[in-house]
């Protein structure tokens, strides 16, 4: 459904700024707007693994999934809000932070395709963050359906579902540090980062309990990805020498991640039990 609706502003936004601009900067905004969309889409995808982790590390059943990711898309709108205008007046002010931003996304590339060739399960419970918030707040030993605090002993204390809606929120913010910059090589413009960003992540839900149980299955999607961000990165790096067409952008990166998902969905895993 959030695709359609989102389809549905790309095909207003045309002929809003056909009316206004002429059908030439029409088509060159609406292939902004679906280059930043797909790529915040693409790197999603990645997020929503961390999700799934977190929430099969504290054993939360998919019933009381629904309200966490609720409130997690409604925090990272907010946080897309601030950091594209925060970004966006950086860039107006300081051009030369494209460099900056276009290092930081080669540098993360490299690093994704490393730490993936040597990839070995992270176990949440060393994650220092969640060491923190276990040391500083109060949680019950079990879950009280879907509420984020509970009483016990006559005392109001967390429950684990709010631990899991602490760390989903900073593994956004962690993830929107790599995908804002990304989108900044597509376009400056705040009003089509912005929309971008907020219509995908509003399918945000829908596409983790799609793409939940089949995690396993996309193991080339880190290097479809890590592609995508050393492209990105590489396009900021080189914009005032070399200028790459928007729709080019949008080529390569469709491209990239297509070939790293049917690849992963062709792979065939390796049979342990042979004889």
């Amino acid at each position: 459904m959030w695709v359609l609706v989102s389809c549905a502003f790309a095909g207003w936004l045309y002929w809003e700024i056909t009316q206004s601009h002429g059908a030439a900067l029409a088509k060159t905004k609406v292939l902004e707007y679906f280059t930043g969309y797909v790529l915040e889409k693409s790197l999603a995808v990645d997020n929503l693994f961390v999700f799934l982790m977190i929430f099969s590390y504290f054993k939360v059943p998919a019933q009381y999934q629904h309200r966490v990711l609720l409130y997690g898309v409604l925090g990272a709108i907010v946080l897309r809000a601030i950091m594209v205008f925060v970004g966006a007046a950086l860039v107006s002010r300081f051009e030369w932070i494209l460099y900056i931003f276009g290092a930081f996304l080669l540098y993360t590339g490299v690093k994704m395709v490393k730490h993936n060739d040597n990839d070995d399960d992270e176990d949440l419970s060393q994650n220092k963050m969640l060491q923190w918030l276990k040391k500083h707040i109060h949680v019950s030993e079990r879950l009280d359906g879907e509420k984020f605090f509970t009483i016990e002993n006559g005392k109001r204390i967390a429950t684990p579902l709010l631990l899991v809606l602490i760390m989903v929120e900073l593994s956004d913010v962690v993830f929107a540090v790599d995908s804002i910059p990304a989108i900044f090589a597509v376009t400056t413009d705040p009003f089509i980062v912005l929309t971008s960003n907020i219509f995908a992540i509003l399918g945000l839900r829908a596409m983790y309990f799609l793409l939940a149980d089949m995690a396993d299955r996309f193991v080339y999607l880190h290097y479809g990805l890590a592609f995508v961000l050393s492209f990105i990165g590489i396009k900021m790096l080189i914009l005032h020498w070399v200028h790459i067409p928007v729709g080019i952008s949008l080529l390569v990166v469709f491209t990239a991640l297509v070939v790293a998902m049917v690849a992963s969905l062709l792979h065939k895993p390796k049979n342990n039990d042979a004889a």
